[in-house]
């Protein structure tokens, strides 16, 4: 089984983690409106009002005019980083970093060690928690392409598991553009064809 391991708003949370009085409040990390700059990041608070990461500061501060625009640490995060990969590493030598804040872990072979997949997600989750004071979402599936999926079905502070008798009951409701490699234009063209979900799209030959 593999898990994926998706950490919560990362910039972002480290940020209100090592400022506290950030918490609770909309917090946007990323470079400035007037340079042009983009959302690296943004908080669960500052998302209700439309911010996603990639957006356009300037775009951001139009839909949020109260956000906290935090510059990037990106030296910092990476340090984080590192200290995640040591926590992964306990649990499995077979690490894949995807990114400073994620990475699949194959745990096919730690079973007699840490028990099952499932337990082993919960103990990472905890132990982030614990020693880093930030929150991971994880998904564990047979493949990598599942736990990732999984990992993103239930944020912030999900744990999604995905056996492997449950892939076809997983993966029907879910939205076509949850595909790899299903970009916007691509899922225009499902939606003309109106294959909405992964299900929809089964059907078809």
């Amino acid at each position: 089984m593999i898990i994926h391991v998706d950490m919560d708003a990362f910039y972002a949370s480290v940020e209100q983690r090592d400022r506290p009085e950030l918490r609770g409040k909309p917090v946007i990390v990323g470079g400035r409106a007037e340079d042009r700059g983009v959302v690296a990041a943004a908080n669960y608070v500052v998302r209700g009002f439309g911010v996603h990461s990639a957006m356009p500061t300037a775009t951001a501060l139009k839909l949020c005019p109260h956000a906290i625009l935090v510059r990037p640490r990106i030296d910092h995060y990476a340090g984080i980083s590192r200290q995640l990969r040591e926590i992964f590493h306990r649990y499995t030598p077979l690490v894949e970093p995807l990114a400073l804040d994620e990475a699949f872990l194959d745990v096919s072979g730690s079973e007699r060690l840490f028990g099952p997949p499932g337990t082993i997600a919960r103990h990472i989750k905890k132990v982030i928690h614990d020693e880093l004071a930030l929150v991971a979402s994880v998904g564990v599936a047979p493949n990598k392409f599942l736990s990732k999926l999984a990992s993103d079905v239930d944020k912030p502070d999900g744990l999604v598991i995905v056996q492997q008798e449950e892939v076809e009951e997983f993966l029907e409701p879910l939205p076509v553009g949850r595909i790899w490699g299903v970009g916007k234009v691509t899922e225009r063209v499902f939606q003309r064809l109106q294959i909405h979900t992964i299900g929809e799209l089964r059907e078809r030959s």
